[in-house]
């Protein structure tokens, strides 16, 4: 039996783009509904125009809570030491 892979999506809130890159996609942190379910913190790069994406990752709002609690305790930019 085959797969149906269609899905659908709604961008209920766009919070921020953190970055544009050559093409014009953005990497978007949005609140999103995926298929009709509860809306859920998601993460990935966009078209333009949200047609097509990029694989991501969602989070529940207790997920996003844990890493706000663990992203005040980190200085965002040590991991310049780990460049070679």
């Amino acid at each position: 039996m085959a797969k149906d892979n269609k899905f659908s999506f709604d961008i209920l809130k766009t919070i921020e783009v953190l970055s544009t890159n050559k093409s014009g996609w953005n990497r978007e942190l949005n609140i999103v509904s995926w298929n009709g379910n509860k809306a859920k913190y998601d993460l990935r790069d966009w078209s333009p125009d949200h047609t097509k994406m990029s694989k991501g990752i969602t989070l529940t709002a207790e997920e996003v809570a844990v890493l706000k609690e663990v992203f005040d305790e980190i200085d965002p930019y040590e991991i310049e030491e780990f460049h070679n």
